[in-house]
C-alpha cells in the first residue's frame, strides 16, 4: 500500500510525541491499537521497549523476539488479559471508532494499575483542513479522512474518560490545534 507523501511525516511528529512516554516507563510492554498496515510505530520504538504488541485489521504479520501484530477489528473487546500492559497508545485512531467507550473501556482493562495511555486525535478544527488536504489537494488519505466518525476537543475527552479508571494528566493541542495530545494514568 502507497502511501500520501504526508502520511510519513505525520508519522514522525506523532512518534516525537509519544517517545518521552516509552522511553521513560521501566520495563516497557507497549500494546499499539490502530497499528496500521505497516506497524512503523512498533519497529521505530522496538530499541526502548521490553515488548510490544500492535493490532489493527489490517495489520501485518509481524513478530520479532520484542514486537508483534495481531489482526483484529476494534469492535468489542480486545483479546488480552486484564492489566496485560502498562503503555497503550492510540495514534490517529480514536476519530475512526464508532463506538469509543467499549475500546475505551477495554484499554481500562488491559492497562495496569499506574500505567499510561497516550493519545492523538484530530481536533474539531481539524475537520475542514483535513478535508481539504484529503478531498481538493490529495496529499492525505482520502480514505481515511471519509473514515473520520467524531472529531474531539480537550471537554469531549474529558467526558469521554469520566467514567473509567483513566484521568488526564496531560493535555495540549499541536500543529496549529489541530491535533490533541493527550496522556492519561490508569489510578484507583
Amino acid at each position: 500500500m502507497k502511501e500520501p507523501f504526508i502520511a510519513p511525516i505525520l508519522r514522525q511528529i506523532r512518534i516525537k510525541k509519544v517517545l518521552p512516554v516509552i522511553q521513560k516507563t521501566k520495563n516497557c510492554n507497549v500494546l499499539d491499537i490502530g497499528c496500521g498496515w505497516n506497524a512503523k510505530f512498533l519497529s521505530a520504538i522496538e530499541p526502548y521497549i521490553d515488548k510490544g504488541v500492535g493490532i489493527d485489521f489490517k495489520a501485518p504479520n509481524i513478530q520479532t523476539e520484542k514486537i508483534k501484530t495481531i489482526q483484529a477489528t476494534l469492535m468489542d473487546k480486545l483479546p488480552f488479559e486484564n492489566s496485560s500492559f502498562n503503555v497503550v497508545t492510540m495514534m490517529a485512531v480514536l476519530e475512526h471508532l464508532q463506538n469509543p467507550l467499549i475500546i475505551i473501556k477495554e484499554i481500562d482493562r488491559v492497562l495496569g494499575w499506574g500505567g499510561q495511555l497516550v493519545i492523538t486525535v484530530p481536533s474539531k478544527i481539524s475537520k475542514p483542513v483535513s478535508e481539504f488536504l484529503a478531498f481538493k489537494m490529495h496529499i492525505i488519505n482520502e480514505i481515511e479522512i471519509k473514515d473520520h466518525k467524531h472529531y474531539y476537543n480537550k471537554k469531549d475527552l474529558y467526558d469521554l474518560f469520566k467514567h473509567t479508571n483513566l484521568k488526564i494528566i496531560k493535555h495540549h493541542y499541536y500543529q496549529l490545534g489541530l491535533n490533541n495530545f493527550c496522556l492519561l494514568k490508569k489510578e484507583v
